[in-house]
């Protein structure tokens, strides 16, 4: 994640916008949160927040979008690609069973899906696959992007007012420990001259 933060505090303003919904986009509609997480991306955006490189309500606001977008094009590939999603018999069993769970569970499923890794990629094509009416997916979809766009939002900004609290204590627990150290080298130093001095 350090890594992360670094190349993305590099970039202007707009452009980590734009990163991080693209980020969050990708995840949802093409299943590229295998590779990186969408929420990984989101929570460093939030660091940036803190650090005062985006704001942070324009970040939740291009966040939620981003979420709902791309998990409105997972539910398209669903739909249409059905087929292709099912492939070879032992799929297709795994499939079906996915596609049961929601078409059971369907608006949990879509909202809860959202905040679990592997089922925030997965879900929407299933929603689209097992004919879940649009418009309900969306409204699932809608309160889950925004509950979780900026639930991570704020726990990235959190986590850099911690990080910035963090690091002004170790700054000055080093600059105790370091004047504490050249007293001892004074006292020290005093002591062996009074000896020498004596001898």
């Amino acid at each position: 994640m350090s890594a992360l933060t670094h190349w993305l505090s590099e970039l202007s303003g707009p452009v980590v916008y734009v990163v991080v919904a693209a980020l969050v986009f990708a995840e949802d509609a093409f299943f590229f949160g295998f590779v990186l997480p969408g929420e990984t991306a989101v929570i460093v955006g939030g660091v940036l927040a803190r650090q005062g490189v985006v704001d942070p309500v324009w970040l939740s606001v291009a966040v939620v979008l981003a979420a709902i977008a791309g998990d409105g094009v997972g539910y398209e590939i669903g739909r249409r690609l059905e087929p292709r999603l099912i492939g070879d018999r032992r799929r297709a069993h795994r499939v079906e069973k996915a596609r049961d769970l929601v078409r059971r569970r369907g608006p949990a499923a879509v909202f809860v899906g959202r905040f679990i890794a592997f089922l925030r990629s997965f879900v929407p094509a299933m929603a689209g696959a097992s004919e879940m009416p649009y418009r309900r997916f969306l409204l699932y979809n809608a309160l889950g992007g925004l509950l979780w766009g900026v639930g991570n939002v704020v726990l990235g900004y959190a986590a850099g007012a911690a990080y910035e609290r963090a690091e002004s204590l170790v700054g000055r627990t080093l600059a105790l420990v370091a004047a504490l150290l050249v007293i001892v080298a004074l006292v020290v130093w005093r002591i062996r001259r009074h000896r020498e001095r004596n001898s």
